[in-house]
């Protein structure tokens, strides 16, 4: 087990941050923009600090994807392959994160976040009303393996708001409603967490307590934002997605450019 003497202040203030992080990542993604730079400033080296991240995000994640599941807003046998496919990007991603040169990849994120928040401000995100899933063709099919498969592989890279784009992207594949893809989003989130989490484990790039104390505070966090989710709907879930993916974008940019 990896060590690291923090004080108890900083203890309080990464639980909260982890709390906060779990009710945003519970219900729009990104709660990884709060979560992985608290625990850089408070000192754990870069792959240190990814790997504590996962496996406390992993805590909120399986909190938030459980609730959604109890609600029949997630239907694992319908999404298999979608599983399948994040699963094995997500592992691909972690074992080449080391050896991939990002720099690039830095530089275009901010560009994709940005048309998210365009989409997302100005576009119909997820507008059908029905509690009902789409229509299984080759074509859907087709859609979860190449969806999983490529946020899987870049939340394996640690890349910041990939529940974000999970939303974002299931409102531009499949004709299902708000719910029905925060419950698909968040539980698979969870998937590329905890394959991820496995990797770095092996790794030995996990701080286990300190990950499992901030991801107590995630799952609080992610089983109030699950719940509010679903008892308002749109009315919550959009600003808050529409405020993550503007602010998601800013700070990427920042980071990249500046």
């Amino acid at each position: 087990m990896l060590e690291l003497a923090l004080d108890p202040s900083t203890w309080a203030i990464l639980c909260t941050v982890a709390l906060a992080a779990g009710f945003i990542d519970a219900i729009a993604g990104g709660g990884g923009m709060l979560t992985v730079p608290a625990l850089l400033t408070a000192g754990l080296p870069p792959h240190i600090a990814l790997g504590t991240n996962k496996l406390a995000s992993s805590f909120g994640s399986l909190t938030a994807s459980i609730t959604y599941f109890k609600k029949n807003l997630f239907q694992p046998k319908f999404w298999l392959k979608s599983v399948i496919a994040t699963a094995i990007g997500s592992l691909i991603g972690t074992l080449v994160v080391d050896k991939l040169s990002i720099d690039f990849l830095n530089k275009l994120l901010p560009f994709i976040i940005i048309l998210v928040a365009l989409y997302s401000l100005f576009g119909k995100l997820s507008p059908e009303q029905k509690t009902k899933l789409p229509e299984i063709t080759l074509g859907l099919k087709i859609k979860q393996v190449i969806q999983g498969s490529l946020l899987g592989f870049f939340d394996g890279l640690a890349g910041p708001g990939t529940g974000t784009f999970w939303t974002a992207s299931n409102s531009l594949l499949y004709k299902m409603n708000l719910l029905l893809n925060c419950g698909l989003a968040r539980s698979m989130n969870f998937v590329s967490n905890f394959i991820s989490l496995i990797a770095f484990v092996a790794l030995g790039h996990v701080n286990f307590l300190l990950g499992a104390t901030m991801g107590a505070f995630l799952m609080l966090g992610a089983w109030i934002g699950a719940h509010s989710a679903i008892k308002f709907g749109s009315k919550i879930i959009r600003p808050i997605f529409n405020t993550v993916v503007i602010v998601l974008a800013g700070k990427l940019a920042y980071e990249a450019f500046i």
